[in-house]
């Protein structure tokens, strides 16, 4: 490296560290504002909670659906998928409801399908507490979305 390429290097690093710096002095104000409209609870709450329980207990219950398919359990099958689908849709109607979207009561329609078909798929194979687990909290999701779609 020559003198004139460390010279050009040491320019631009000073002049990064004096823009960062400025950047740091200018962005100083209150955030109290926006600390208050996190903390204050959303009107979809309930349903966050339930869509992320859902998902949660969906991708246990689909790792539990795999590793019974692979040591040749194929009556899990069904099940595998109708948890995967759970995990797709309830993830986006957390995000939905969690952005209180407009389209949130058409989102919640849509999920109560999916939430029922994988809760009437995990009563064949209830006998496995994973599946059993995710039964229940698709459950209790068709009740929250219930609730948003009327």
């Amino acid at each position: 490296m020559n003198r004139r390429e460390l010279l050009i290097g040491a320019a631009a690093m000073a002049a990064t560290a004096v823009s960062s710096k400025a950047f740091a002095t200018e962005h100083q104000h209150d955030h109290s504002a926006m600390a208050h409209q996190h903390t204050a609870s959303t009107r979809n709450e309930k349903l966050i909670a339930a869509a992320a329980d859902c998902v949660l207990k969906a991708n246990i219950c689909l790792q539990h659906c795999i590793t019974s398919l692979g040591a040749g359990d194929q009556s899990m099958a069904a099940c595998a998928k109708s948890s995967s689908q759970v995990i797709a849709m309830c993830t986006a109607l957390e995000q939905m409801a969690a952005a209180e979207s407009k389209y949130l009561p058409q989102l919640a329609k849509v999920c109560m399908d999916v939430c029922k078909a994988c809760e009437d798929e995990c009563k064949k194979t209830e006998k496995h507490p994973e599946c059993k687990a995710c039964m229940e909290s698709c459950a209790a999701c068709y009740k929250e979305c219930k609730a948003i779609a009327a």
